[in-house]
């Protein structure tokens, strides 16, 4: 689905700029290789291509992690949250490059200035805020938040790079 939509509410999207969104977990999955426990993004709300995503995890107390971390305070690891942006970010360069269906992977390459603000427990949407910071060739950085009912629970700066999957 593309919109052009100038109210997108999440800065400036260029007069003509596409919108795309929403995608549901069906497109997800197609951009995506990650399945199950390891796909972390449920829902995409906009994608402003080549500059920014905002996408939805619904944190569920089903989640496998929270047997383990930790017994008696569900806390969703850090970590996960940080793959989950890094995700959404992938979403982001996918769809901006017209990747989808292609084989193509998006891999991290480094982590920088990751904070956590607040724990994220079961039974929260953690909406995720991912902007395009620099690109080079096959090369971006991102910054990355995560935000629960408005408020900063964590965030990230990240590089990725799109390259082939490896062959068998």
């Amino acid at each position: 689905m593309t919109v052009e939509d100038k109210s997108v509410g999440e800065g400036d999207v260029g007069e003509g700029q596409a919108v795309l969104g929403p995608l549901d977990i069906r497109r997800i999955m197609a951009a995506l290789p990650h399945r199950y426990p390891m796909l972390l993004v449920d829902r995409v709300v906009s994608i402003v291509p080549n500059q920014r995503i905002h996408a939805i995890k619904a944190v569920s107390i089903n989640e496998p992690f929270f047997q383990g971390h930790f017994p008696g305070r569900p806390i969703m690891p850090g970590v996960l949250i940080v793959e989950a942006m890094a995700q959404a970010a992938g979403l982001l360069a996918f769809e901006s490059l017209g990747l989808v269906g292609s084989g193509k992977l998006v891999y991290f390459m480094g982590i920088e200035d990751a904070k956590f603000r607040a724990p994220v427990e079961p039974g929260v949407l953690l909406d995720f805020h991912i902007e395009v910071t620099k690109t080079r060739g096959a090369v971006s950085k991102f910054a990355g938040r995560a935000l629960i009912d408005g408020k900063l629970h964590a965030e990230a700066s990240f590089t990725a790079m799109v390259a082939d999957a490896p062959k068998d």
